[in-house]
Order: C-alpha cells, then structure tokens, then sequence
C-alpha cells in the first residue's frame, strides 16, 4: 500500500489514483531567467525519485512540469541583458535540460510554457470575472478576489487575520483587498505583452500554472508537487483559481519537496553560499551530487557540505565496489526478491529514500559475502541492486567508470593500466620487489590497487 503525506491534509494518505492504473502529476518547474541552483536540482530529484518509482511499481504516469518563461523578472534580466526575452529564456532552458541530463533527471512527459498556453490564460480569467472571483480595475489590471474563496488559506494552513494583517497594497495597485493577487497586469505599447478583453498586458505568474496544469491534465489530476516555498501564496493561488472556474477538487495529493541548506544555513546569494548545478558538477560527479539529493527523505531538508557529498561520494564507492567485477548481464535477474519487497515497503511509506538505500547497503554487504563461494548468487543479487539503484536514479555507470574517475587529481588511465600489467607480470615471476615498486608508484599516483583472485583493479583515492 503506498501512502503519500499530502500537504493539504497534513497526513500520510494512501494513494488511490483518481482513474485505476493511470498517475496524472504536475509540478511546478523553473523561472528560466538564470542558470538552475542547488534547489532547482532537489525539485528535479525529488520528483524524478517518485515518477521512477510509480512506473517501477507499475502505474502509467503522466509527468507534466511546466516552464515559466514571461515573468518580471525574465523581462528585468532581458532588459538589462539588451536581448529579447524569449533568446534570454530559450538559452537557459537549454542549460535546464544540460543540468537535468547530466543529474539523470528524466525529461517530463510534457514541458508546457507560459507563453504556449495565452490563449487559454485569457479564457480562465473571463470565467473567474464572469463567476466575480476576479475584477478589472481602471488601469486594465485584473486581480482576483480572495474573500469570494472560502477556503483560501486551507493548504498553507493561514486563517483570513493573519493573511491580512501581512498583506499590504503596493504603489500603483489598484487592488479592493491587500490579499487579492494579479491575474492580468497592463503594460505599455513598448512592452513585452498579449491583446486581452481588459487591454493589451500580460498574465501573472499564478495563473500560468492554473492553465497549463488544466489544459494538459484535465480539471481534476492526482498529484501537484512543487518546492516547499511555493506553498503559500503560489499553489494556495492556484487552488482558489482552479476550483473557482471548475467546482471540482483542482489536485488530489500535495507534495513539496523540502529546502536546500548550505553548511546548515539558507542558500542566499547575500550569504555568498549560492551554487548553481554547473558549478558544484565542475567539482562533483554527477552521481554523487543526485546521491546527496536523495539521501534524506523528499520533504526533509538537506544540508549541501564538502562533508556530505565526501559521504554520498563513499556510499557509492561501496555501492560500485560490491559490483565490481561481476557478470551482471549474464546472471538471471531475481524476481520479486526479499530485498526488492523491503525496498518497495519503504519507498512504499512516502518515498521514504534513506531507508530504501540502507537496504541496498545491506544487499550490497550480502553481494560481497557471495563472491568468493557462490559468484553466480553475487551476480544474482548484483543484477538486484543495480535494478534498485535505477529506480533511484543511481548505478547507471559501469564500476570501473566510476571508481577510476572520483578523485580530484586526474590520472591517465592508459598509463594506469599499463603499470597495472606490468605489476601483474612482476608478481607471475615472483619480483615481489619490482611489484612492489609499481604499487608505490600508483599510490603517488593517488591510485588504490586491489588484488583478488580475480585479478588486480584499481580505483582513485578520494
């Protein structure tokens, strides 16, 4: 039985897809103003770690996770840049999706932009001022009226006082209400904007979502995830808007991914502990970087150190190191297997990934116990934890790829396998000493030789 906490009831629930087999999910995805951050990439993770996991456990999955790609702050950075938004935009979804392949995020089902969907943006909001969820006022602008929404607050669990008495009406709002948002903002004819029945602007940010997740999934759909920041006001907007228009419950189950720490503080750019993906992968293996990403549960924070990546790093080693060196291809897959039922029952309990990954050590201690006695069984159990790791998004290198290239001196690994030979026929003919020579000289190498009755491997010193 799988159970997912969902936000809106602040319980774990157990999952029922609103149509039997079949998973309609979205989540809301990146403002592509800027390259992704660390964040971005446990949003990725996050929801990558769950669509894996329902198509593993068997459901056909709908994936949809937009891009916003008109938003202020895209039109500030253009400006200032002097190019067009949509070049400045285009540029930094192409660098999304380097950061996401590199990270072994799997491309969404769809990836619908704002700027594709105006159209149905227009029709939503004559329907919210038809049904006086939503006004124009003098300027062209449009909001929407959160006293008509009973239950506006129920997600980020805020009552109507305490919304009110932290809201306020900004110079230039035209705005009856402190906590009504804009639907539709005005712009001059020098703009970057839409004809509308209200004049010529642009949506705001909230609809956007309201639109895209409908136009793809329907009224109603089974899952809405997104960052915890976005909780309140974006998804608790998205509700009012949603179910306003249509009457119907706009998202069964809402997950939200917990924050980024760095060294057990916010990432801001003002604390000068703000990475993007491309530069923590210009230090880090891709691997290593997803392994921290889903070392703590999805909704807990996670802390971003030199110290927890060096542990993700190690986790893997030993992950990498228990494959080493055997035939997974040729060995029968075991099915339905104790330690793929111990992984499913806790991925089962809301995703629950550390849990899931101590079974695989515990698979991978199993593996190394086999090697010697039954290598056919160790191959067995090896095809088991490289399936696992898969659901995860992790082992999809060979061993030796991984191994050899985790340290942070380059080595040459053609001349590294050249002394490895020679030190393999210094020890046929019993020259301990010139064996020895060679050992030595790899480890100043910061390379780690390992002799087996298999033979000799070699890994770099982390």
């Amino acid at each position: 039985m799988l159970q997912i906490y969902n936000t809106l009831t602040r319980t774990k629930e157990e999952f029922v897809p609103l149509e039997s087999g079949k998973v309609k999910m979205y989540v809301c995805g990146v403002t592509t103003y800027d390259y992704c951050h660390v964040g971005h990439a446990r949003m990725f993770v996050a929801f990558d770690v769950v669509v894996r996991y329902l198509r593993h456990r068997g459901y056909q999955v709908t994936y949809i996770r937009n891009i916003t790609d008109i938003d202020d702050k895209i039109l500030r950075r253009a400006k200032e840049n002097g190019e067009l938004f949509s070049e400045l935009t285009e540029r930094f979804i192409v660098a999304m999706r380097e950061d996401e392949e590199a990270l072994f995020v799997l491309r969404p089902d769809k990836e619908p932009r704002a700027t594709g969907h105006i159209e149905e943006i227009i029709a939503l909001i004559k329907r919210l001022i038809e049904g006086e969820y939503a006004y124009r006022v003098a300027n062209g602008d449009v909001y929407y009226s959160v006293a008509q929404f009973a239950t506006y607050g129920r997600l980020s669990n805020k009552n109507p006082e305490e919304l009110l008495a932290g809201a306020r009406i900004e110079i230039g709002e035209l705005k009856r209400d402190p906590r009504d948002f804009a639907l539709w903002k005005s712009a001059g004819d020098d703009e970057v904007g839409w004809d509308s029945p209200w004049g010529y602007g642009r949506p705001g940010w909230h609809i956007e979502c309201s639109a895209m997740s409908t136009c793809c999934l329907g009224d109603s759909f089974d899952i809405h995830g997104g960052g915890s920041d976005l909780m309140f006001p974006h998804h608790e907007n998205e509700i009012a808007q949603s179910e306003a228009v249509t009457g119907k419950q706009f998202a069964k189950v809402w997950m939200h991914n917990g924050a980024v720490r760095v060294d057990n503080e916010k990432m801001s750019k003002s604390l000068g502990n703000f990475f993007t993906v491309r530069e923590v992968l210009r230090q880090y293996s891709p691997e290593v970087v997803r392994y921290l990403l889903i070392s703590s549960q999805y909704r807990s924070p996670i802390n971003y150190s030199e110290q927890s990546l060096l542990q993700a790093a190690g986790a893997l080693e030993r992950f990498y190191t228990s494959l080493r060196g055997l035939d997974v291809r040729s060995a029968r897959e075991l099915v339905n297997s104790s330690y793929e039922k111990s992984f499913c029952t806790a991925m089962d309990d809301d995703f629950n990934t550390p849990v899931a990954l101590g079974l695989m050590f515990d698979l991978a201690r199993d593996i190394n116990r086999h090697r010697e006695t039954e290598p056919h069984k160790a191959a067995q159990l090896a095809g088991v934890l490289v399936r696992l790791g898969r659901v995860l998004g992790i082992l999809q290198s060979s061993p030796d790829a991984f191994l050899q290239t985790q340290g942070k001196v380059a080595v040459d690994a053609s001349a590294v396998d050249s002394l490895i030979a020679q030190r393999r026929e210094a020890r046929a003919s019993k020259n301990w000493a010139l064996a020895d020579e060679i050992r030595d000289k790899l480890a100043d190498m910061k390379v780690v030789v390992e002799d087996t009755a298999g033979g000799s491997s070699w890994r770099i010193e982390r």
